[in-house]
């Protein structure tokens, strides 16, 4: 084989593999109508999809969410031990009252924790429903993310746009992840789906 066809060949090959990695790595799953990636970057790690679902308030939908790991995960407690940067995201799938979203993730957190170690979030707990309330109202489609980052806390963003200073206690975003995954959860299907258990 001639040198000229053999670097076209090996370019073109080249080119397939960029294509394919760039189209793999660009890939969005939908759920109820929100398309969410199947890949993320927070900080300088990646991120992979563990699950998404609905939360279902009777039979209306209320909002999907995402979490993301970087290793799967398919119990709560792989979860918070997961090492490494996370994420949940939300995405409003009605219109609603922020304050009583603020104080509905409070109640969520308190359910699933010991008073005592609840009493010691407090402050934090506090901070995040007066970011909610602050913002009046979420509409349909607008989204807030959850990141923890390690070394940093737990970064809340609503709207694109980050909330305050990071909340620095390691405890307080797996409180959080109670929320959902806890032995109270907010929805149990949507449990289920966060840990990848139903498609």
């Amino acid at each position: 084989m001639s040198h000229p066809i053999r670097l076209l060949r090996t370019a073109s090959l080249s080119l397939g593999l960029f294509l394919t990695s760039a189209i793999a790595m660009s890939a969005t799953i939908e759920v109820s109508g929100v398309k969410l990636e199947d890949r993320v970057t927070v900080g300088d790690s990646n991120l992979q999809l563990n699950g998404a679902g609905v939360r279902y308030k009777a039979v209306f939908k209320v909002y999907t969410a995402g979490l993301y790991l970087s290793e799967k995960a398919s119990t709560p407690e792989a979860v918070m031990a997961a090492p490494g940067p996370k994420r949940m995201t939300i995405t409003m799938l009605r219109d609603i009252d922020s304050g009583e979203l603020g104080k509905l993730f409070s109640r969520g957190m308190e359910d699933n924790m010991d008073r005592r170690a609840f009493s010691r979030l407090i402050p934090g707990v506090l901070r995040m429903s007066q970011v909610f309330s602050d913002h009046k109202r979420l509409q349909t489609g607008e989204t807030f993310v959850l990141d923890w980052i390690p070394g940093t806390g737990t970064v809340l963003t609503v709207k694109g746009k980050v909330e305050g200073d990071p909340f620095v206690e390691p405890e307080f975003f797996n409180a959080l992840m109670r929320i959902w995954l806890g032995n109270k959860p907010a929805d149990w299907q949507l449990k289920d789906a966060l840990l990848g258990k139903t498609s």
